[in-house]
């Protein structure tokens, strides 16, 4: 049995480090399910539990296995480093990716803009309730770690808002500007976690009563606000021509009069028979017109061509084996970027797209929406048509099985040759690196929506990017946890982690409150709304999770989601900027 022994106890084998990544990651993700307050709407920590065991691991390598305290941790430092930085960089690019095809998007709009505004808020608040408590507890004497006051706050922020990715922007400055010296802020961001994420959902429910919100109103407010908004979520109906003053026209024309989005997907004359429009298809009195548009452009639509056929009575397909609808998948990437005015279906083709899926979301096939590998298309019109659309667009699905795992290394390539490029500010000493995270994480966001114009195409599965998105993670705490072990019990018995904690609900309640309010009462957003962009400036799922659950509808996902790419950017550039300015 010694050679068991030797395997758990010699910090010089790599099958040690293995089974001490194992070990961390397997219960850490075990740990991570359980729920605190009930399984229905209690919280979970999620994957945040792997750095909790792999402080309590590190721990026990360095003071039980090792007496001397340099055992693995610290005779596996190159190994551990080069995991953590290799699962952050993982990590960071496929957030990117994600985030690249809508980070533009979101500043086309008036909302967009005053939401992210809002989320530009509590970061820039979070860093100066921090900045305060450091100048504040250094001058009283309650932070004790001297010239290590600053890094350790930066890491108490970070754990203060739930945001991984800048720790790991932190660390890397640390490496550099200290080296071997530099402290473990990952001990700060352990102490400060739980209460982040307890407080920002506390934050939410304080705000409702400050701004003596009503859940049920709410709910009618944000229901009223979409029934008279446009959007892109796909509505079929079926529609009589009745109006005489349509007769005639076509359809061409009777979108210039109307300026709206539609597609009409089949015709069915009175004699029976169904044609397959284009643009220049007349229409005919008592013509059964089928359109998909945006639910709120249905009403006046129908009311200039007729009036609306119940469901039940629409008129179906005579020769089912003629005319079919089918979803087609893309895959050809020559496909990527390209609208649907530039493929000219229904004129060339003869068929028509009626709607969209892309990551699970339905959308209407407005003629300006840009296309993108991995997007199913819902397409009527006679079988051979259909199949010519199919050589068109590929709709091979095993091609989509195989990621493109060289587009991916090359962006991170680039990533992290964009990171180590030394941006020179005036007045400051060192110039500013996008680092390791802050390169790829730009790279990402820029071949995510830019990359269809230079012929990149960087697809990857739903699945296949939460993956490697989880695994990048999990290393990375992982990493961090190991560590930081070594010195953690000491931080929080001897050492400043009990003002970590009480600092850091500090630094995650107040942002909220001030910017909460002012969103609530100044700029009227809606609550539900409201507390999606709270989790998504503070990038927290647990706290988008509760949204979710009190709203019962998406307002959440769409505020978290509008706020999330610009956030997490600023969460990584924020670590650089606060220890080159202020060190």
């Amino acid at each position: 049995m010694d050679w068991l022994v030797k395997l758990f106890t010699n910090p010089e084998g790599i099958a040690h480090i293995m089974i001490l990544y194992a070990l961390v990651i397997s219960l850490g993700v075990k740990l991570g399910r359980w729920k605190i307050g009930g399984k229905k709407n209690g919280i979970a920590f999620g994957v945040t539990w792997v750095l909790f065991v792999g402080i309590i691991v590190g721990h026990i390598c360095t003071h039980g296995l090792y007496a001397d305290a340099t055992g693995a941790v610290a005779y596996q430092k190159p190994i551990i480093d080069l995991v953590k930085e290799l699962g952050l960089i993982l990590f960071v690019y496929c957030i990117g990716l994600q985030v690249g095809p809508s980070f533009f998007e979101v500043f086309k709009g008036g909302g967009g803009v005053q939401m992210n505004l809002l989320a530009v808020g509590i970061v820039v608040l979070n860093v100066a309730v921090m900045l305060g408590l450091w100048a504040l507890g250094s001058q009283m004497g309650i932070l004790t770690q001297g010239e290590n006051n600053l890094p350790m706050m930066v890491g108490v922020m970070y754990g203060a808002v739930t945001n991984t990715p800048g720790l790991g922007a932190a660390n890397g400055v640390l490496a550099e500007v200290l080296g071997d010296a530099a402290p473990a802020i990952a001990n700060g961001y352990a102490c400060a976690y739980p209460l982040g994420v307890v407080g920002i959902i506390l934050s939410t429910i304080v705000i409702r009563f400050l701004t003596r919100t009503s859940i049920e109103e709410s709910r009618a407010e944000l229901a009223e606000n979409e029934a008279n908004s446009p959007d892109r979520a796909a509505f079929h109906m079926a529609v009589r021509v009745k109006n005489s003053a349509v007769v005639g026209r076509s359809l061409k024309q009777l979108h210039d009069f109307l300026n709206r989005q539609f597609v009409v997907s089949r015709c069915f004359l009175e004699d029976g028979s169904v044609i397959i429009p284009n643009g220049e298809t007349e229409l005919q009195m008592g013509m059964e017109v089928h359109i998909t548009c945006a639910e709120s452009e249905a009403e006046p639509i129908a009311l200039l061509m007729g009036e609306i056929i119940p469901r039940g009575q629409w008129a179906e397909v005579a020769n089912e084996q003629n005319y079919v609808s089918q979803r087609l998948i893309i895959t050809k990437p020559e496909i990527n970027g390209k609208t649907f005015n530039d493929l000219h279906f229904s004129t060339i083709y003869g068929v028509n797209v009626t709607r969209v899926t892309r990551n699970g979301m339905e959308l209407f096939a407005a003629r300006d929406l840009r296309l993108m590998v991995g997007d199913r298309l819902l397409i009527t019109g006679r079988k051979e048509n259909i199949e010519q659309v199919r050589d068109l667009i590929g709709a091979n699905v095993k091609h989509l099985d195989h990621p493109n795992v060289g587009a991916i290394f090359f962006g991170i390539l680039a990533g992290v040759l964009l990171g180590q490029v030394p941006i020179p500010i005036p007045g400051v000493e060192i110039p500013v690196k996008l680092g390791l995270a802050g390169g790829p994480l730009v790279v990402a966001i820029l071949i995510g929506a830019f990359g269809y114009r230079y012929k990149i195409n960087s697809y990857t599965s739903t699945s296949a990017n939460m993956l490697l998105r989880e695994v990048g993670l999990i290393l990375f705490l992982s990493s961090v946890g190991i560590q930081a072990g070594a010195k953690f019990l000491d931080t929080v018995l001897e050492g400043d982690g009990v003002h970590y904690i009480w600092m850091g609900f500090l630094i995650t309640i107040i942002p909220i409150l001030i910017m909460g309010v002012i969103g609530r009462l100044r700029l009227k957003l809606n609550y539900f709304t409201l507390m999606g962009l709270i989790a998504g400036s503070n990038t927290d799922p647990p706290a988008l999770a509760f949204a979710n659950a009190t709203a019962g509808n998406n307002a959440p996902a769409v505020g978290y989601s509008t706020v999330y790419p610009l956030s997490m950017f600023l969460r990584i550039l924020m670590a650089q900027l606060v220890l080159i300015f202020f060190m």
